[in-house]
């Protein structure tokens, strides 16, 4: 019997690495149906290693009046509103007009988000059977999706989502800060890891394939003892921040004989900047620093592969390092002031005891020291265990649809 045709749907319609490697393992998980990967925005393939993606719209074509499963693949769906969604998706011509707009957005919200999307959702990556009402959706699914703020958002955004959720006959959530959210408010989810977490188990052959490429072997003559896979978004770009840094960054390159590769883990708005990080490499000393330019994904899961220690701000990244057994932690912007976010609440779910959680960067050579020094059968025994549990889980998800 043919299986039900299924729309993975997800913010896979911008350049950040997470979410582009969700959309990957799932579609990698379901080899037997037809999927369509789907967005707010049409995306074209790309050397960047994500998907093409179709816009919301465009399921409807692709139902052609046969029931569908809808599954959100994964990722901090549950608060992203329509402002933030367009400014992510906007060319970067456009986002200082956008942000400029953000009145427009204020004054009337579904209206805004109806001229952009479509939809007048006013949180666009969150879809009911309502945001497609003319595609027969047999069922509908949340996959390890995070919220941890859910509570603080806007209360109408609050309902909307919490609705969704409702309806949907599988919920998943990655932290058990989400699931708690999501259990105060009546919604019953299961635990599983982050999609991620099969990185290794899934395309451990295409990463090891990408390490022989160019740019992979330079990183590797360049520092033949080692090097740090560094990464922070662009609003670490201060030039107080970007000091502090540059000598947490020198004191580990001097420390463990290492070298600091910086790479992007998002180029879409608000993610990472090339030019911030060629900033701080002007910081340390030029045999030292690496910046390492590529965009795909399988180069910088290769490039992460490689390293000694992942730090970063990206939870994808840490993620990452993860599922490769490797010594990670996640730094904070001196700014952040929720002491509870995405990367607080997945460390404290699913990392073994002694590995760095989220750390200020005026203790990142600190805590460097502290993940180096982590127990690495218990690095390997962690890797194992989540990529175990999130087969499981998304199969159980899956088994759930037909």
């Amino acid at each position: 019997m043919a299986r039900t045709p299924t729309v993975l749907f997800g913010a896979f319609d911008r350049h950040n690495f997470g979410d582009l490697l969700i959309a990957q393992v799932a579609a990698r998980l379901l080899p037997d149906r037809e999927v369509l990967v789907a967005g707010l925005a049409a995306r074209a393939p790309c050397s960047d290693g994500g998907p093409a993606t179709v816009a919301l719209a465009q399921v409807e074509a692709f139902a052609r009046g046969r029931p569908v499963n809808v599954i959100h693949a994964g990722g901090e769906l549950l608060t992203c509103d329509a402002w933030q969604a367009a400014v992510m998706l906007a060319p970067r011509s456009r986002v200082q007009a956008l942000i400029g707009a953000e009145g427009d957005w204020l004054r009337d919200k579904r209206a805004w988000a109806r001229a952009r999307f479509g939809t007048a959702s006013l949180a666009p990556y969150v879809v009911s059977k309502a945001t497609l009402p003319g595609v027969p959706v047999k069922h509908l699914a949340f996959n390890a999706v995070g919220g941890v703020d859910l509570d603080a958002r806007d209360a109408d955004l609050r309902a909307e989502v919490l609705h969704a959720l409702q309806s949907a006959g599988a919920v998943s959530a990655r932290d058990r800060q989400t699931q708690a959210v999501l259990a105060q408010r009546g919604v019953d989810a299961d635990l599983i890891p982050d999609p991620a977490a099969m990185t290794m188990a899934l395309f451990g052959t295409t990463i090891r394939r990408h390490t022989a490429k160019k740019a992979l072997r330079d990183v590797f003559e360049a520092f033949p003892r080692g090097y740090a896979a560094v990464q922070f978004s662009a609003d670490f770009g201060d030039d107080a921040t970007l000091d502090t840094l540059a000598a947490q960054l020198e004191r580990v390159a001097l420390a463990h004989g290492i070298g600091i590769v910086l790479f992007r883990a998002g180029a879409a708005p608000w993610h990472d900047d090339l030019a911030v990080y060629e900033r701080l490499a002007a910081r340390l000393p030029r045999a030292v620093a690496h910046v390492f330019a590529s965009l795909n994904v399988w180069d910088i899961c290769a490039l992460i592969a490689g390293s000694r220690v992942y730090c970063g701000s990206s939870l994808h990244g840490r993620i990452v390092a993860m599922a490769c057994a490797l010594p990670r932690l996640n730094i904070s912007h001196p700014d952040q002031i929720a002491s509870l976010t995405k990367h607080v609440a997945y460390a404290a779910t699913w990392e073994p005891d002694g590995v760095p959680g989220t750390v200020a960067i005026a203790d990142q050579a600190e805590a460097v020291d502290r993940a180096l020094s982590a127990e690495r059968e218990a690095l390997r025994a962690t890797a194992s265990e989540l990529a175990r549990r999130y087969r499981a889980g998304f199969a159980a998800l899956v088994a759930r649809l037909d």
